[in-house]
């Protein structure tokens, strides 16, 4: 039997703001999380100080050298890239009731060089980064304001973006938060259990409103979230290693079944009950 792809099977790639783009304190963007950790997501915090240098700071400055890029993409035979939008490019402090139209422009003239290449465009809303205002004036991710302001951030792409992204995504790799909290939820790295699962959960309600969102103002978009998945196999066959790998895959398993289900499943509410988290 012959088997070949469809025709509208998507090849491409993928590329995060903070990892490509550079250009970190240009056209009003403000600092995000990224920007702060110089020496990756598992580094310390490092406050910024005039004439300092992070290498992502122009990384491979896609912010100024989209069109070549893009134009290689094509030459690749790229049906679909994926990128994402720096928050804190739109929103530089996180919490304004009005975006950065610089920031917007700028996404604008990326997606418009994407469709000249019939390159499709997936994009994601936060991957491995937020405003540091976010984290600064308000705890990250721990406290609730910041469902508010996501979905405000949701909206306002959505609606700017309607006719030329159908494709979207809200996090990147969202259950990241259990392994590196200031990345994934903008809390300390020693916060407690309870702690982190608090803000996981804002975080899984304000993707909840975002696909709301998503639905209502672009009606033919498809949209969902990501999860890091590193499957773990048993050592042996036996019982003990086998529910240990079951027990161990279930942490990251339930943020997509929250997410598929609207509910948590009795295993997490297990697993609370056991380490006394409550939320």
């Amino acid at each position: 039997m012959k088997s070949e792809f469809p025709q509208e099977f998507l090849w491409g790639g993928a590329l995060a703001a903070n990892q490509a783009e550079g250009a970190y304190r240009e056209d009003g963007k403000g600092l995000s999380t990224s920007d702060m950790l110089p020496q990756g997501i598992f580094g310390p915090v490092v406050a910024r100080q005039p004439g300092d240098f992070n290498i992502k700071d122009i990384a491979i400055d896609f912010y100024h050298r989209y069109p070549e890029d893009i134009s290689l993409f094509a030459e690749m035979g790229f049906t679909c890239l994926r990128v994402s939008i720096a928050w804190a490019r739109l929103f530089p402090q996180g919490d304004e009731q009005q975006p950065n139209e610089a920031g917007l422009a700028w996404y604008d003239k990326l997606f418009d060089e994407l469709a000249r290449h019939h390159i499709q465009p997936l994009v994601t809303l936060s991957h491995y980064e937020m405003p540091w205002g976010l984290v600064q004036n308000y705890g990250g991710w721990a406290n609730r304001q910041l469902i508010t302001f996501f979905e405000r951030y949701a909206r306002t792409v959505f609606t700017r973006y309607r006719d030329k992204v159908k494709l979207w995504l809200t996090f990147n790799e969202i259950n990241m938060s259990l392994h590196a909290p200031l990345t994934g939820v903008g809390i300390r790295g020693d916060a407690s259990q309870t702690e982190i699962y608090q803000a996981i959960h804002h975080q899984l309600v304000a993707s909840g409103l975002a696909v709301k969102a998503c639905h209502e103002l672009i009606p033919d978009a498809r949209i969902g979230n990501m999860l890091l998945g590193g499957l773990l196999y048993p050592l042996t066959c036996k019982p003990d290693d086998v529910f240990a790998a079951l027990q161990e895959n279930r942490r990251w398993l339930f943020f997509g079944d929250v997410q598929c289900r609207g509910r948590y499943p009795g295993y997490i509410k297990r697993y609370f009950r056991e380490q006394n988290i409550t939320l």
